[in-house]
């Protein structure tokens, strides 16, 4: 293990988000044998909820158009149909419901039954009271309560109440989406099941939902909040599930890599230490190996102080928004073909003439709008 903290580099973690979710088993005596302990620095803090309008602006600051030059090859790109500029940030907690679920459907037409989804959370307006470390449960289900009012927050360190509290706001959006992705069934959408057993401890904030319709073959099986412990059952239940569609929403390990998934995705002796340590890369391969794939993430976190916005489907690039200083819309950065990091996120703002929020704020930069 000493001749493995000499070997593995320990880079600086890009600031990310997902805290909050379950630390890996024997990663800490990891942390006291590498010399630099900065590739396993606590994940800082990034986004503070905010409230959002209820519709987006007429004067949106990212307008569809007929059509774009191409800088790189020259050619013309319709915008109509280039799948990267029909991707837009959600502002409602019902438009992220439409946006997920009409990717779901999209990818199930092209063949797709395997399926991995990231979405922001719906939140209570007032859960940002410090010191409050139980927030109410948001109700979005059959009308009960209109959802307008709803901030849509990523699932962050600011969850007060831990992967719990991110599991009771997970779950009610698991089942809307899966309501518009099921269908109707006599009129009605199809019959919701709950099943706790795969969280072994009860406490990990992990469930399986599934669908019953009239016809099996309709039937849907989604996992919420699955961890990398989950995996061996969310395959064993897919190769059952045969093509039917299965889906894992918001897994909790993250979509970048520290040293541990870096090595872990090798083989050899280092690859099989990275991965008892707790390296996701043999997690990652059993879920590649059953087919499943990426196909709509949205994730945000804090740059230059204010909220930024990543997004991608299944049969588009990454896509940058960065949240405008009235906090009413989403402003298109650029887009790119692998996962924007930190960096390439400030250089795009840079790029864009975009200052530090705060001196937005006092009036030393021109405002975000």
């Amino acid at each position: 293990i000493y001749l493995l903290s000499l070997v593995i580099p320990c880079a600086p973690l890009e600031q990310s988000i997902l805290s909050n979710m379950k630390f890996r088993k024997c990663s800490f005596p990891l942390l006291l044998l590498c010399d630099s302990a900065s590739a396993f620095a606590p994940l800082q803090a990034h986004n503070q909820a905010r409230g959002l309008q209820t519709s987006a602006p007429k004067n949106a600051a990212f307008v569809l158009q007929s059509a774009e030059t191409d800088t790189e090859t020259g050619s013309t790109v319709e915008k109509s149909t280039n799948p990267n500029f029909l991707i837009t940030v959600p502002i409602t907690f019902n438009d992220m419901i439409k946006a997920s679920s009409q990717a779901i459907r999209d990818a199930k037409s092209e063949g797709i039954n395997r399926q991995i989804i990231r979405v922001l959370l719906p939140r209570d307006p007032n859960s940002g009271n410090l010191g409050q470390y139980f927030e109410d449960t948001v109700e979005v289900e059959g009308g009960s309560r209109g959802t307008q009012d709803l901030l849509l927050a990523p699932p962050d360190e600011s969850w007060q109440g831990g992967i719990m509290q991110l599991y009771r706001a997970a779950l009610p959006s698991a089942k809307e989406i899966l309501r518009r992705v099921g269908g109707e069934v006599g009129g009605l959408p199809p019959k919701l099941v709950e099943d706790r057993s795969i969280d072994e401890s009860g406490v990990d904030g992990v469930g399986l939902l599934m669908t019953q319709s009239n016809d099996p073959k309709d039937d849907i099986s989604c996992f919420v909040q699955p961890l990398q412990e989950t995996v061996d059952a969310i395959v064993n239940i897919s190769s059952q599930a045969g093509q039917r569609l299965c889906v894992l929403m918001n897994p909790q390990w993250r979509n970048v890599d520290d040293a541990l998934d870096s090595y872990s995705k090798t083989e050899g002796i280092f690859g099989s230490l990275a991965t008892f340590l707790g390296g996701k890369g043999e997690s990652l391969k059993k879920l590649e190996d059953g087919g499943y794939k990426e196909v709509y993430t949205i994730e945000g976190y804090v740059c230059k102080g204010g909220n930024v916005r990543l997004m991608k489907r299944f049969d588009s690039d990454w896509v940058v928004f960065a949240e405008n200083d009235s906090e009413t819309d989403f402003i298109r950065l650029g887009d790119m073909e692998s996962r924007p990091t930190y960096q390439d996120v400030e250089k795009m703002l840079d790029d864009k003439g975009i200052s530090l929020k705060y001196a937005r704020d006092i009036g030393l930069a021109p405002k975000l709008e």
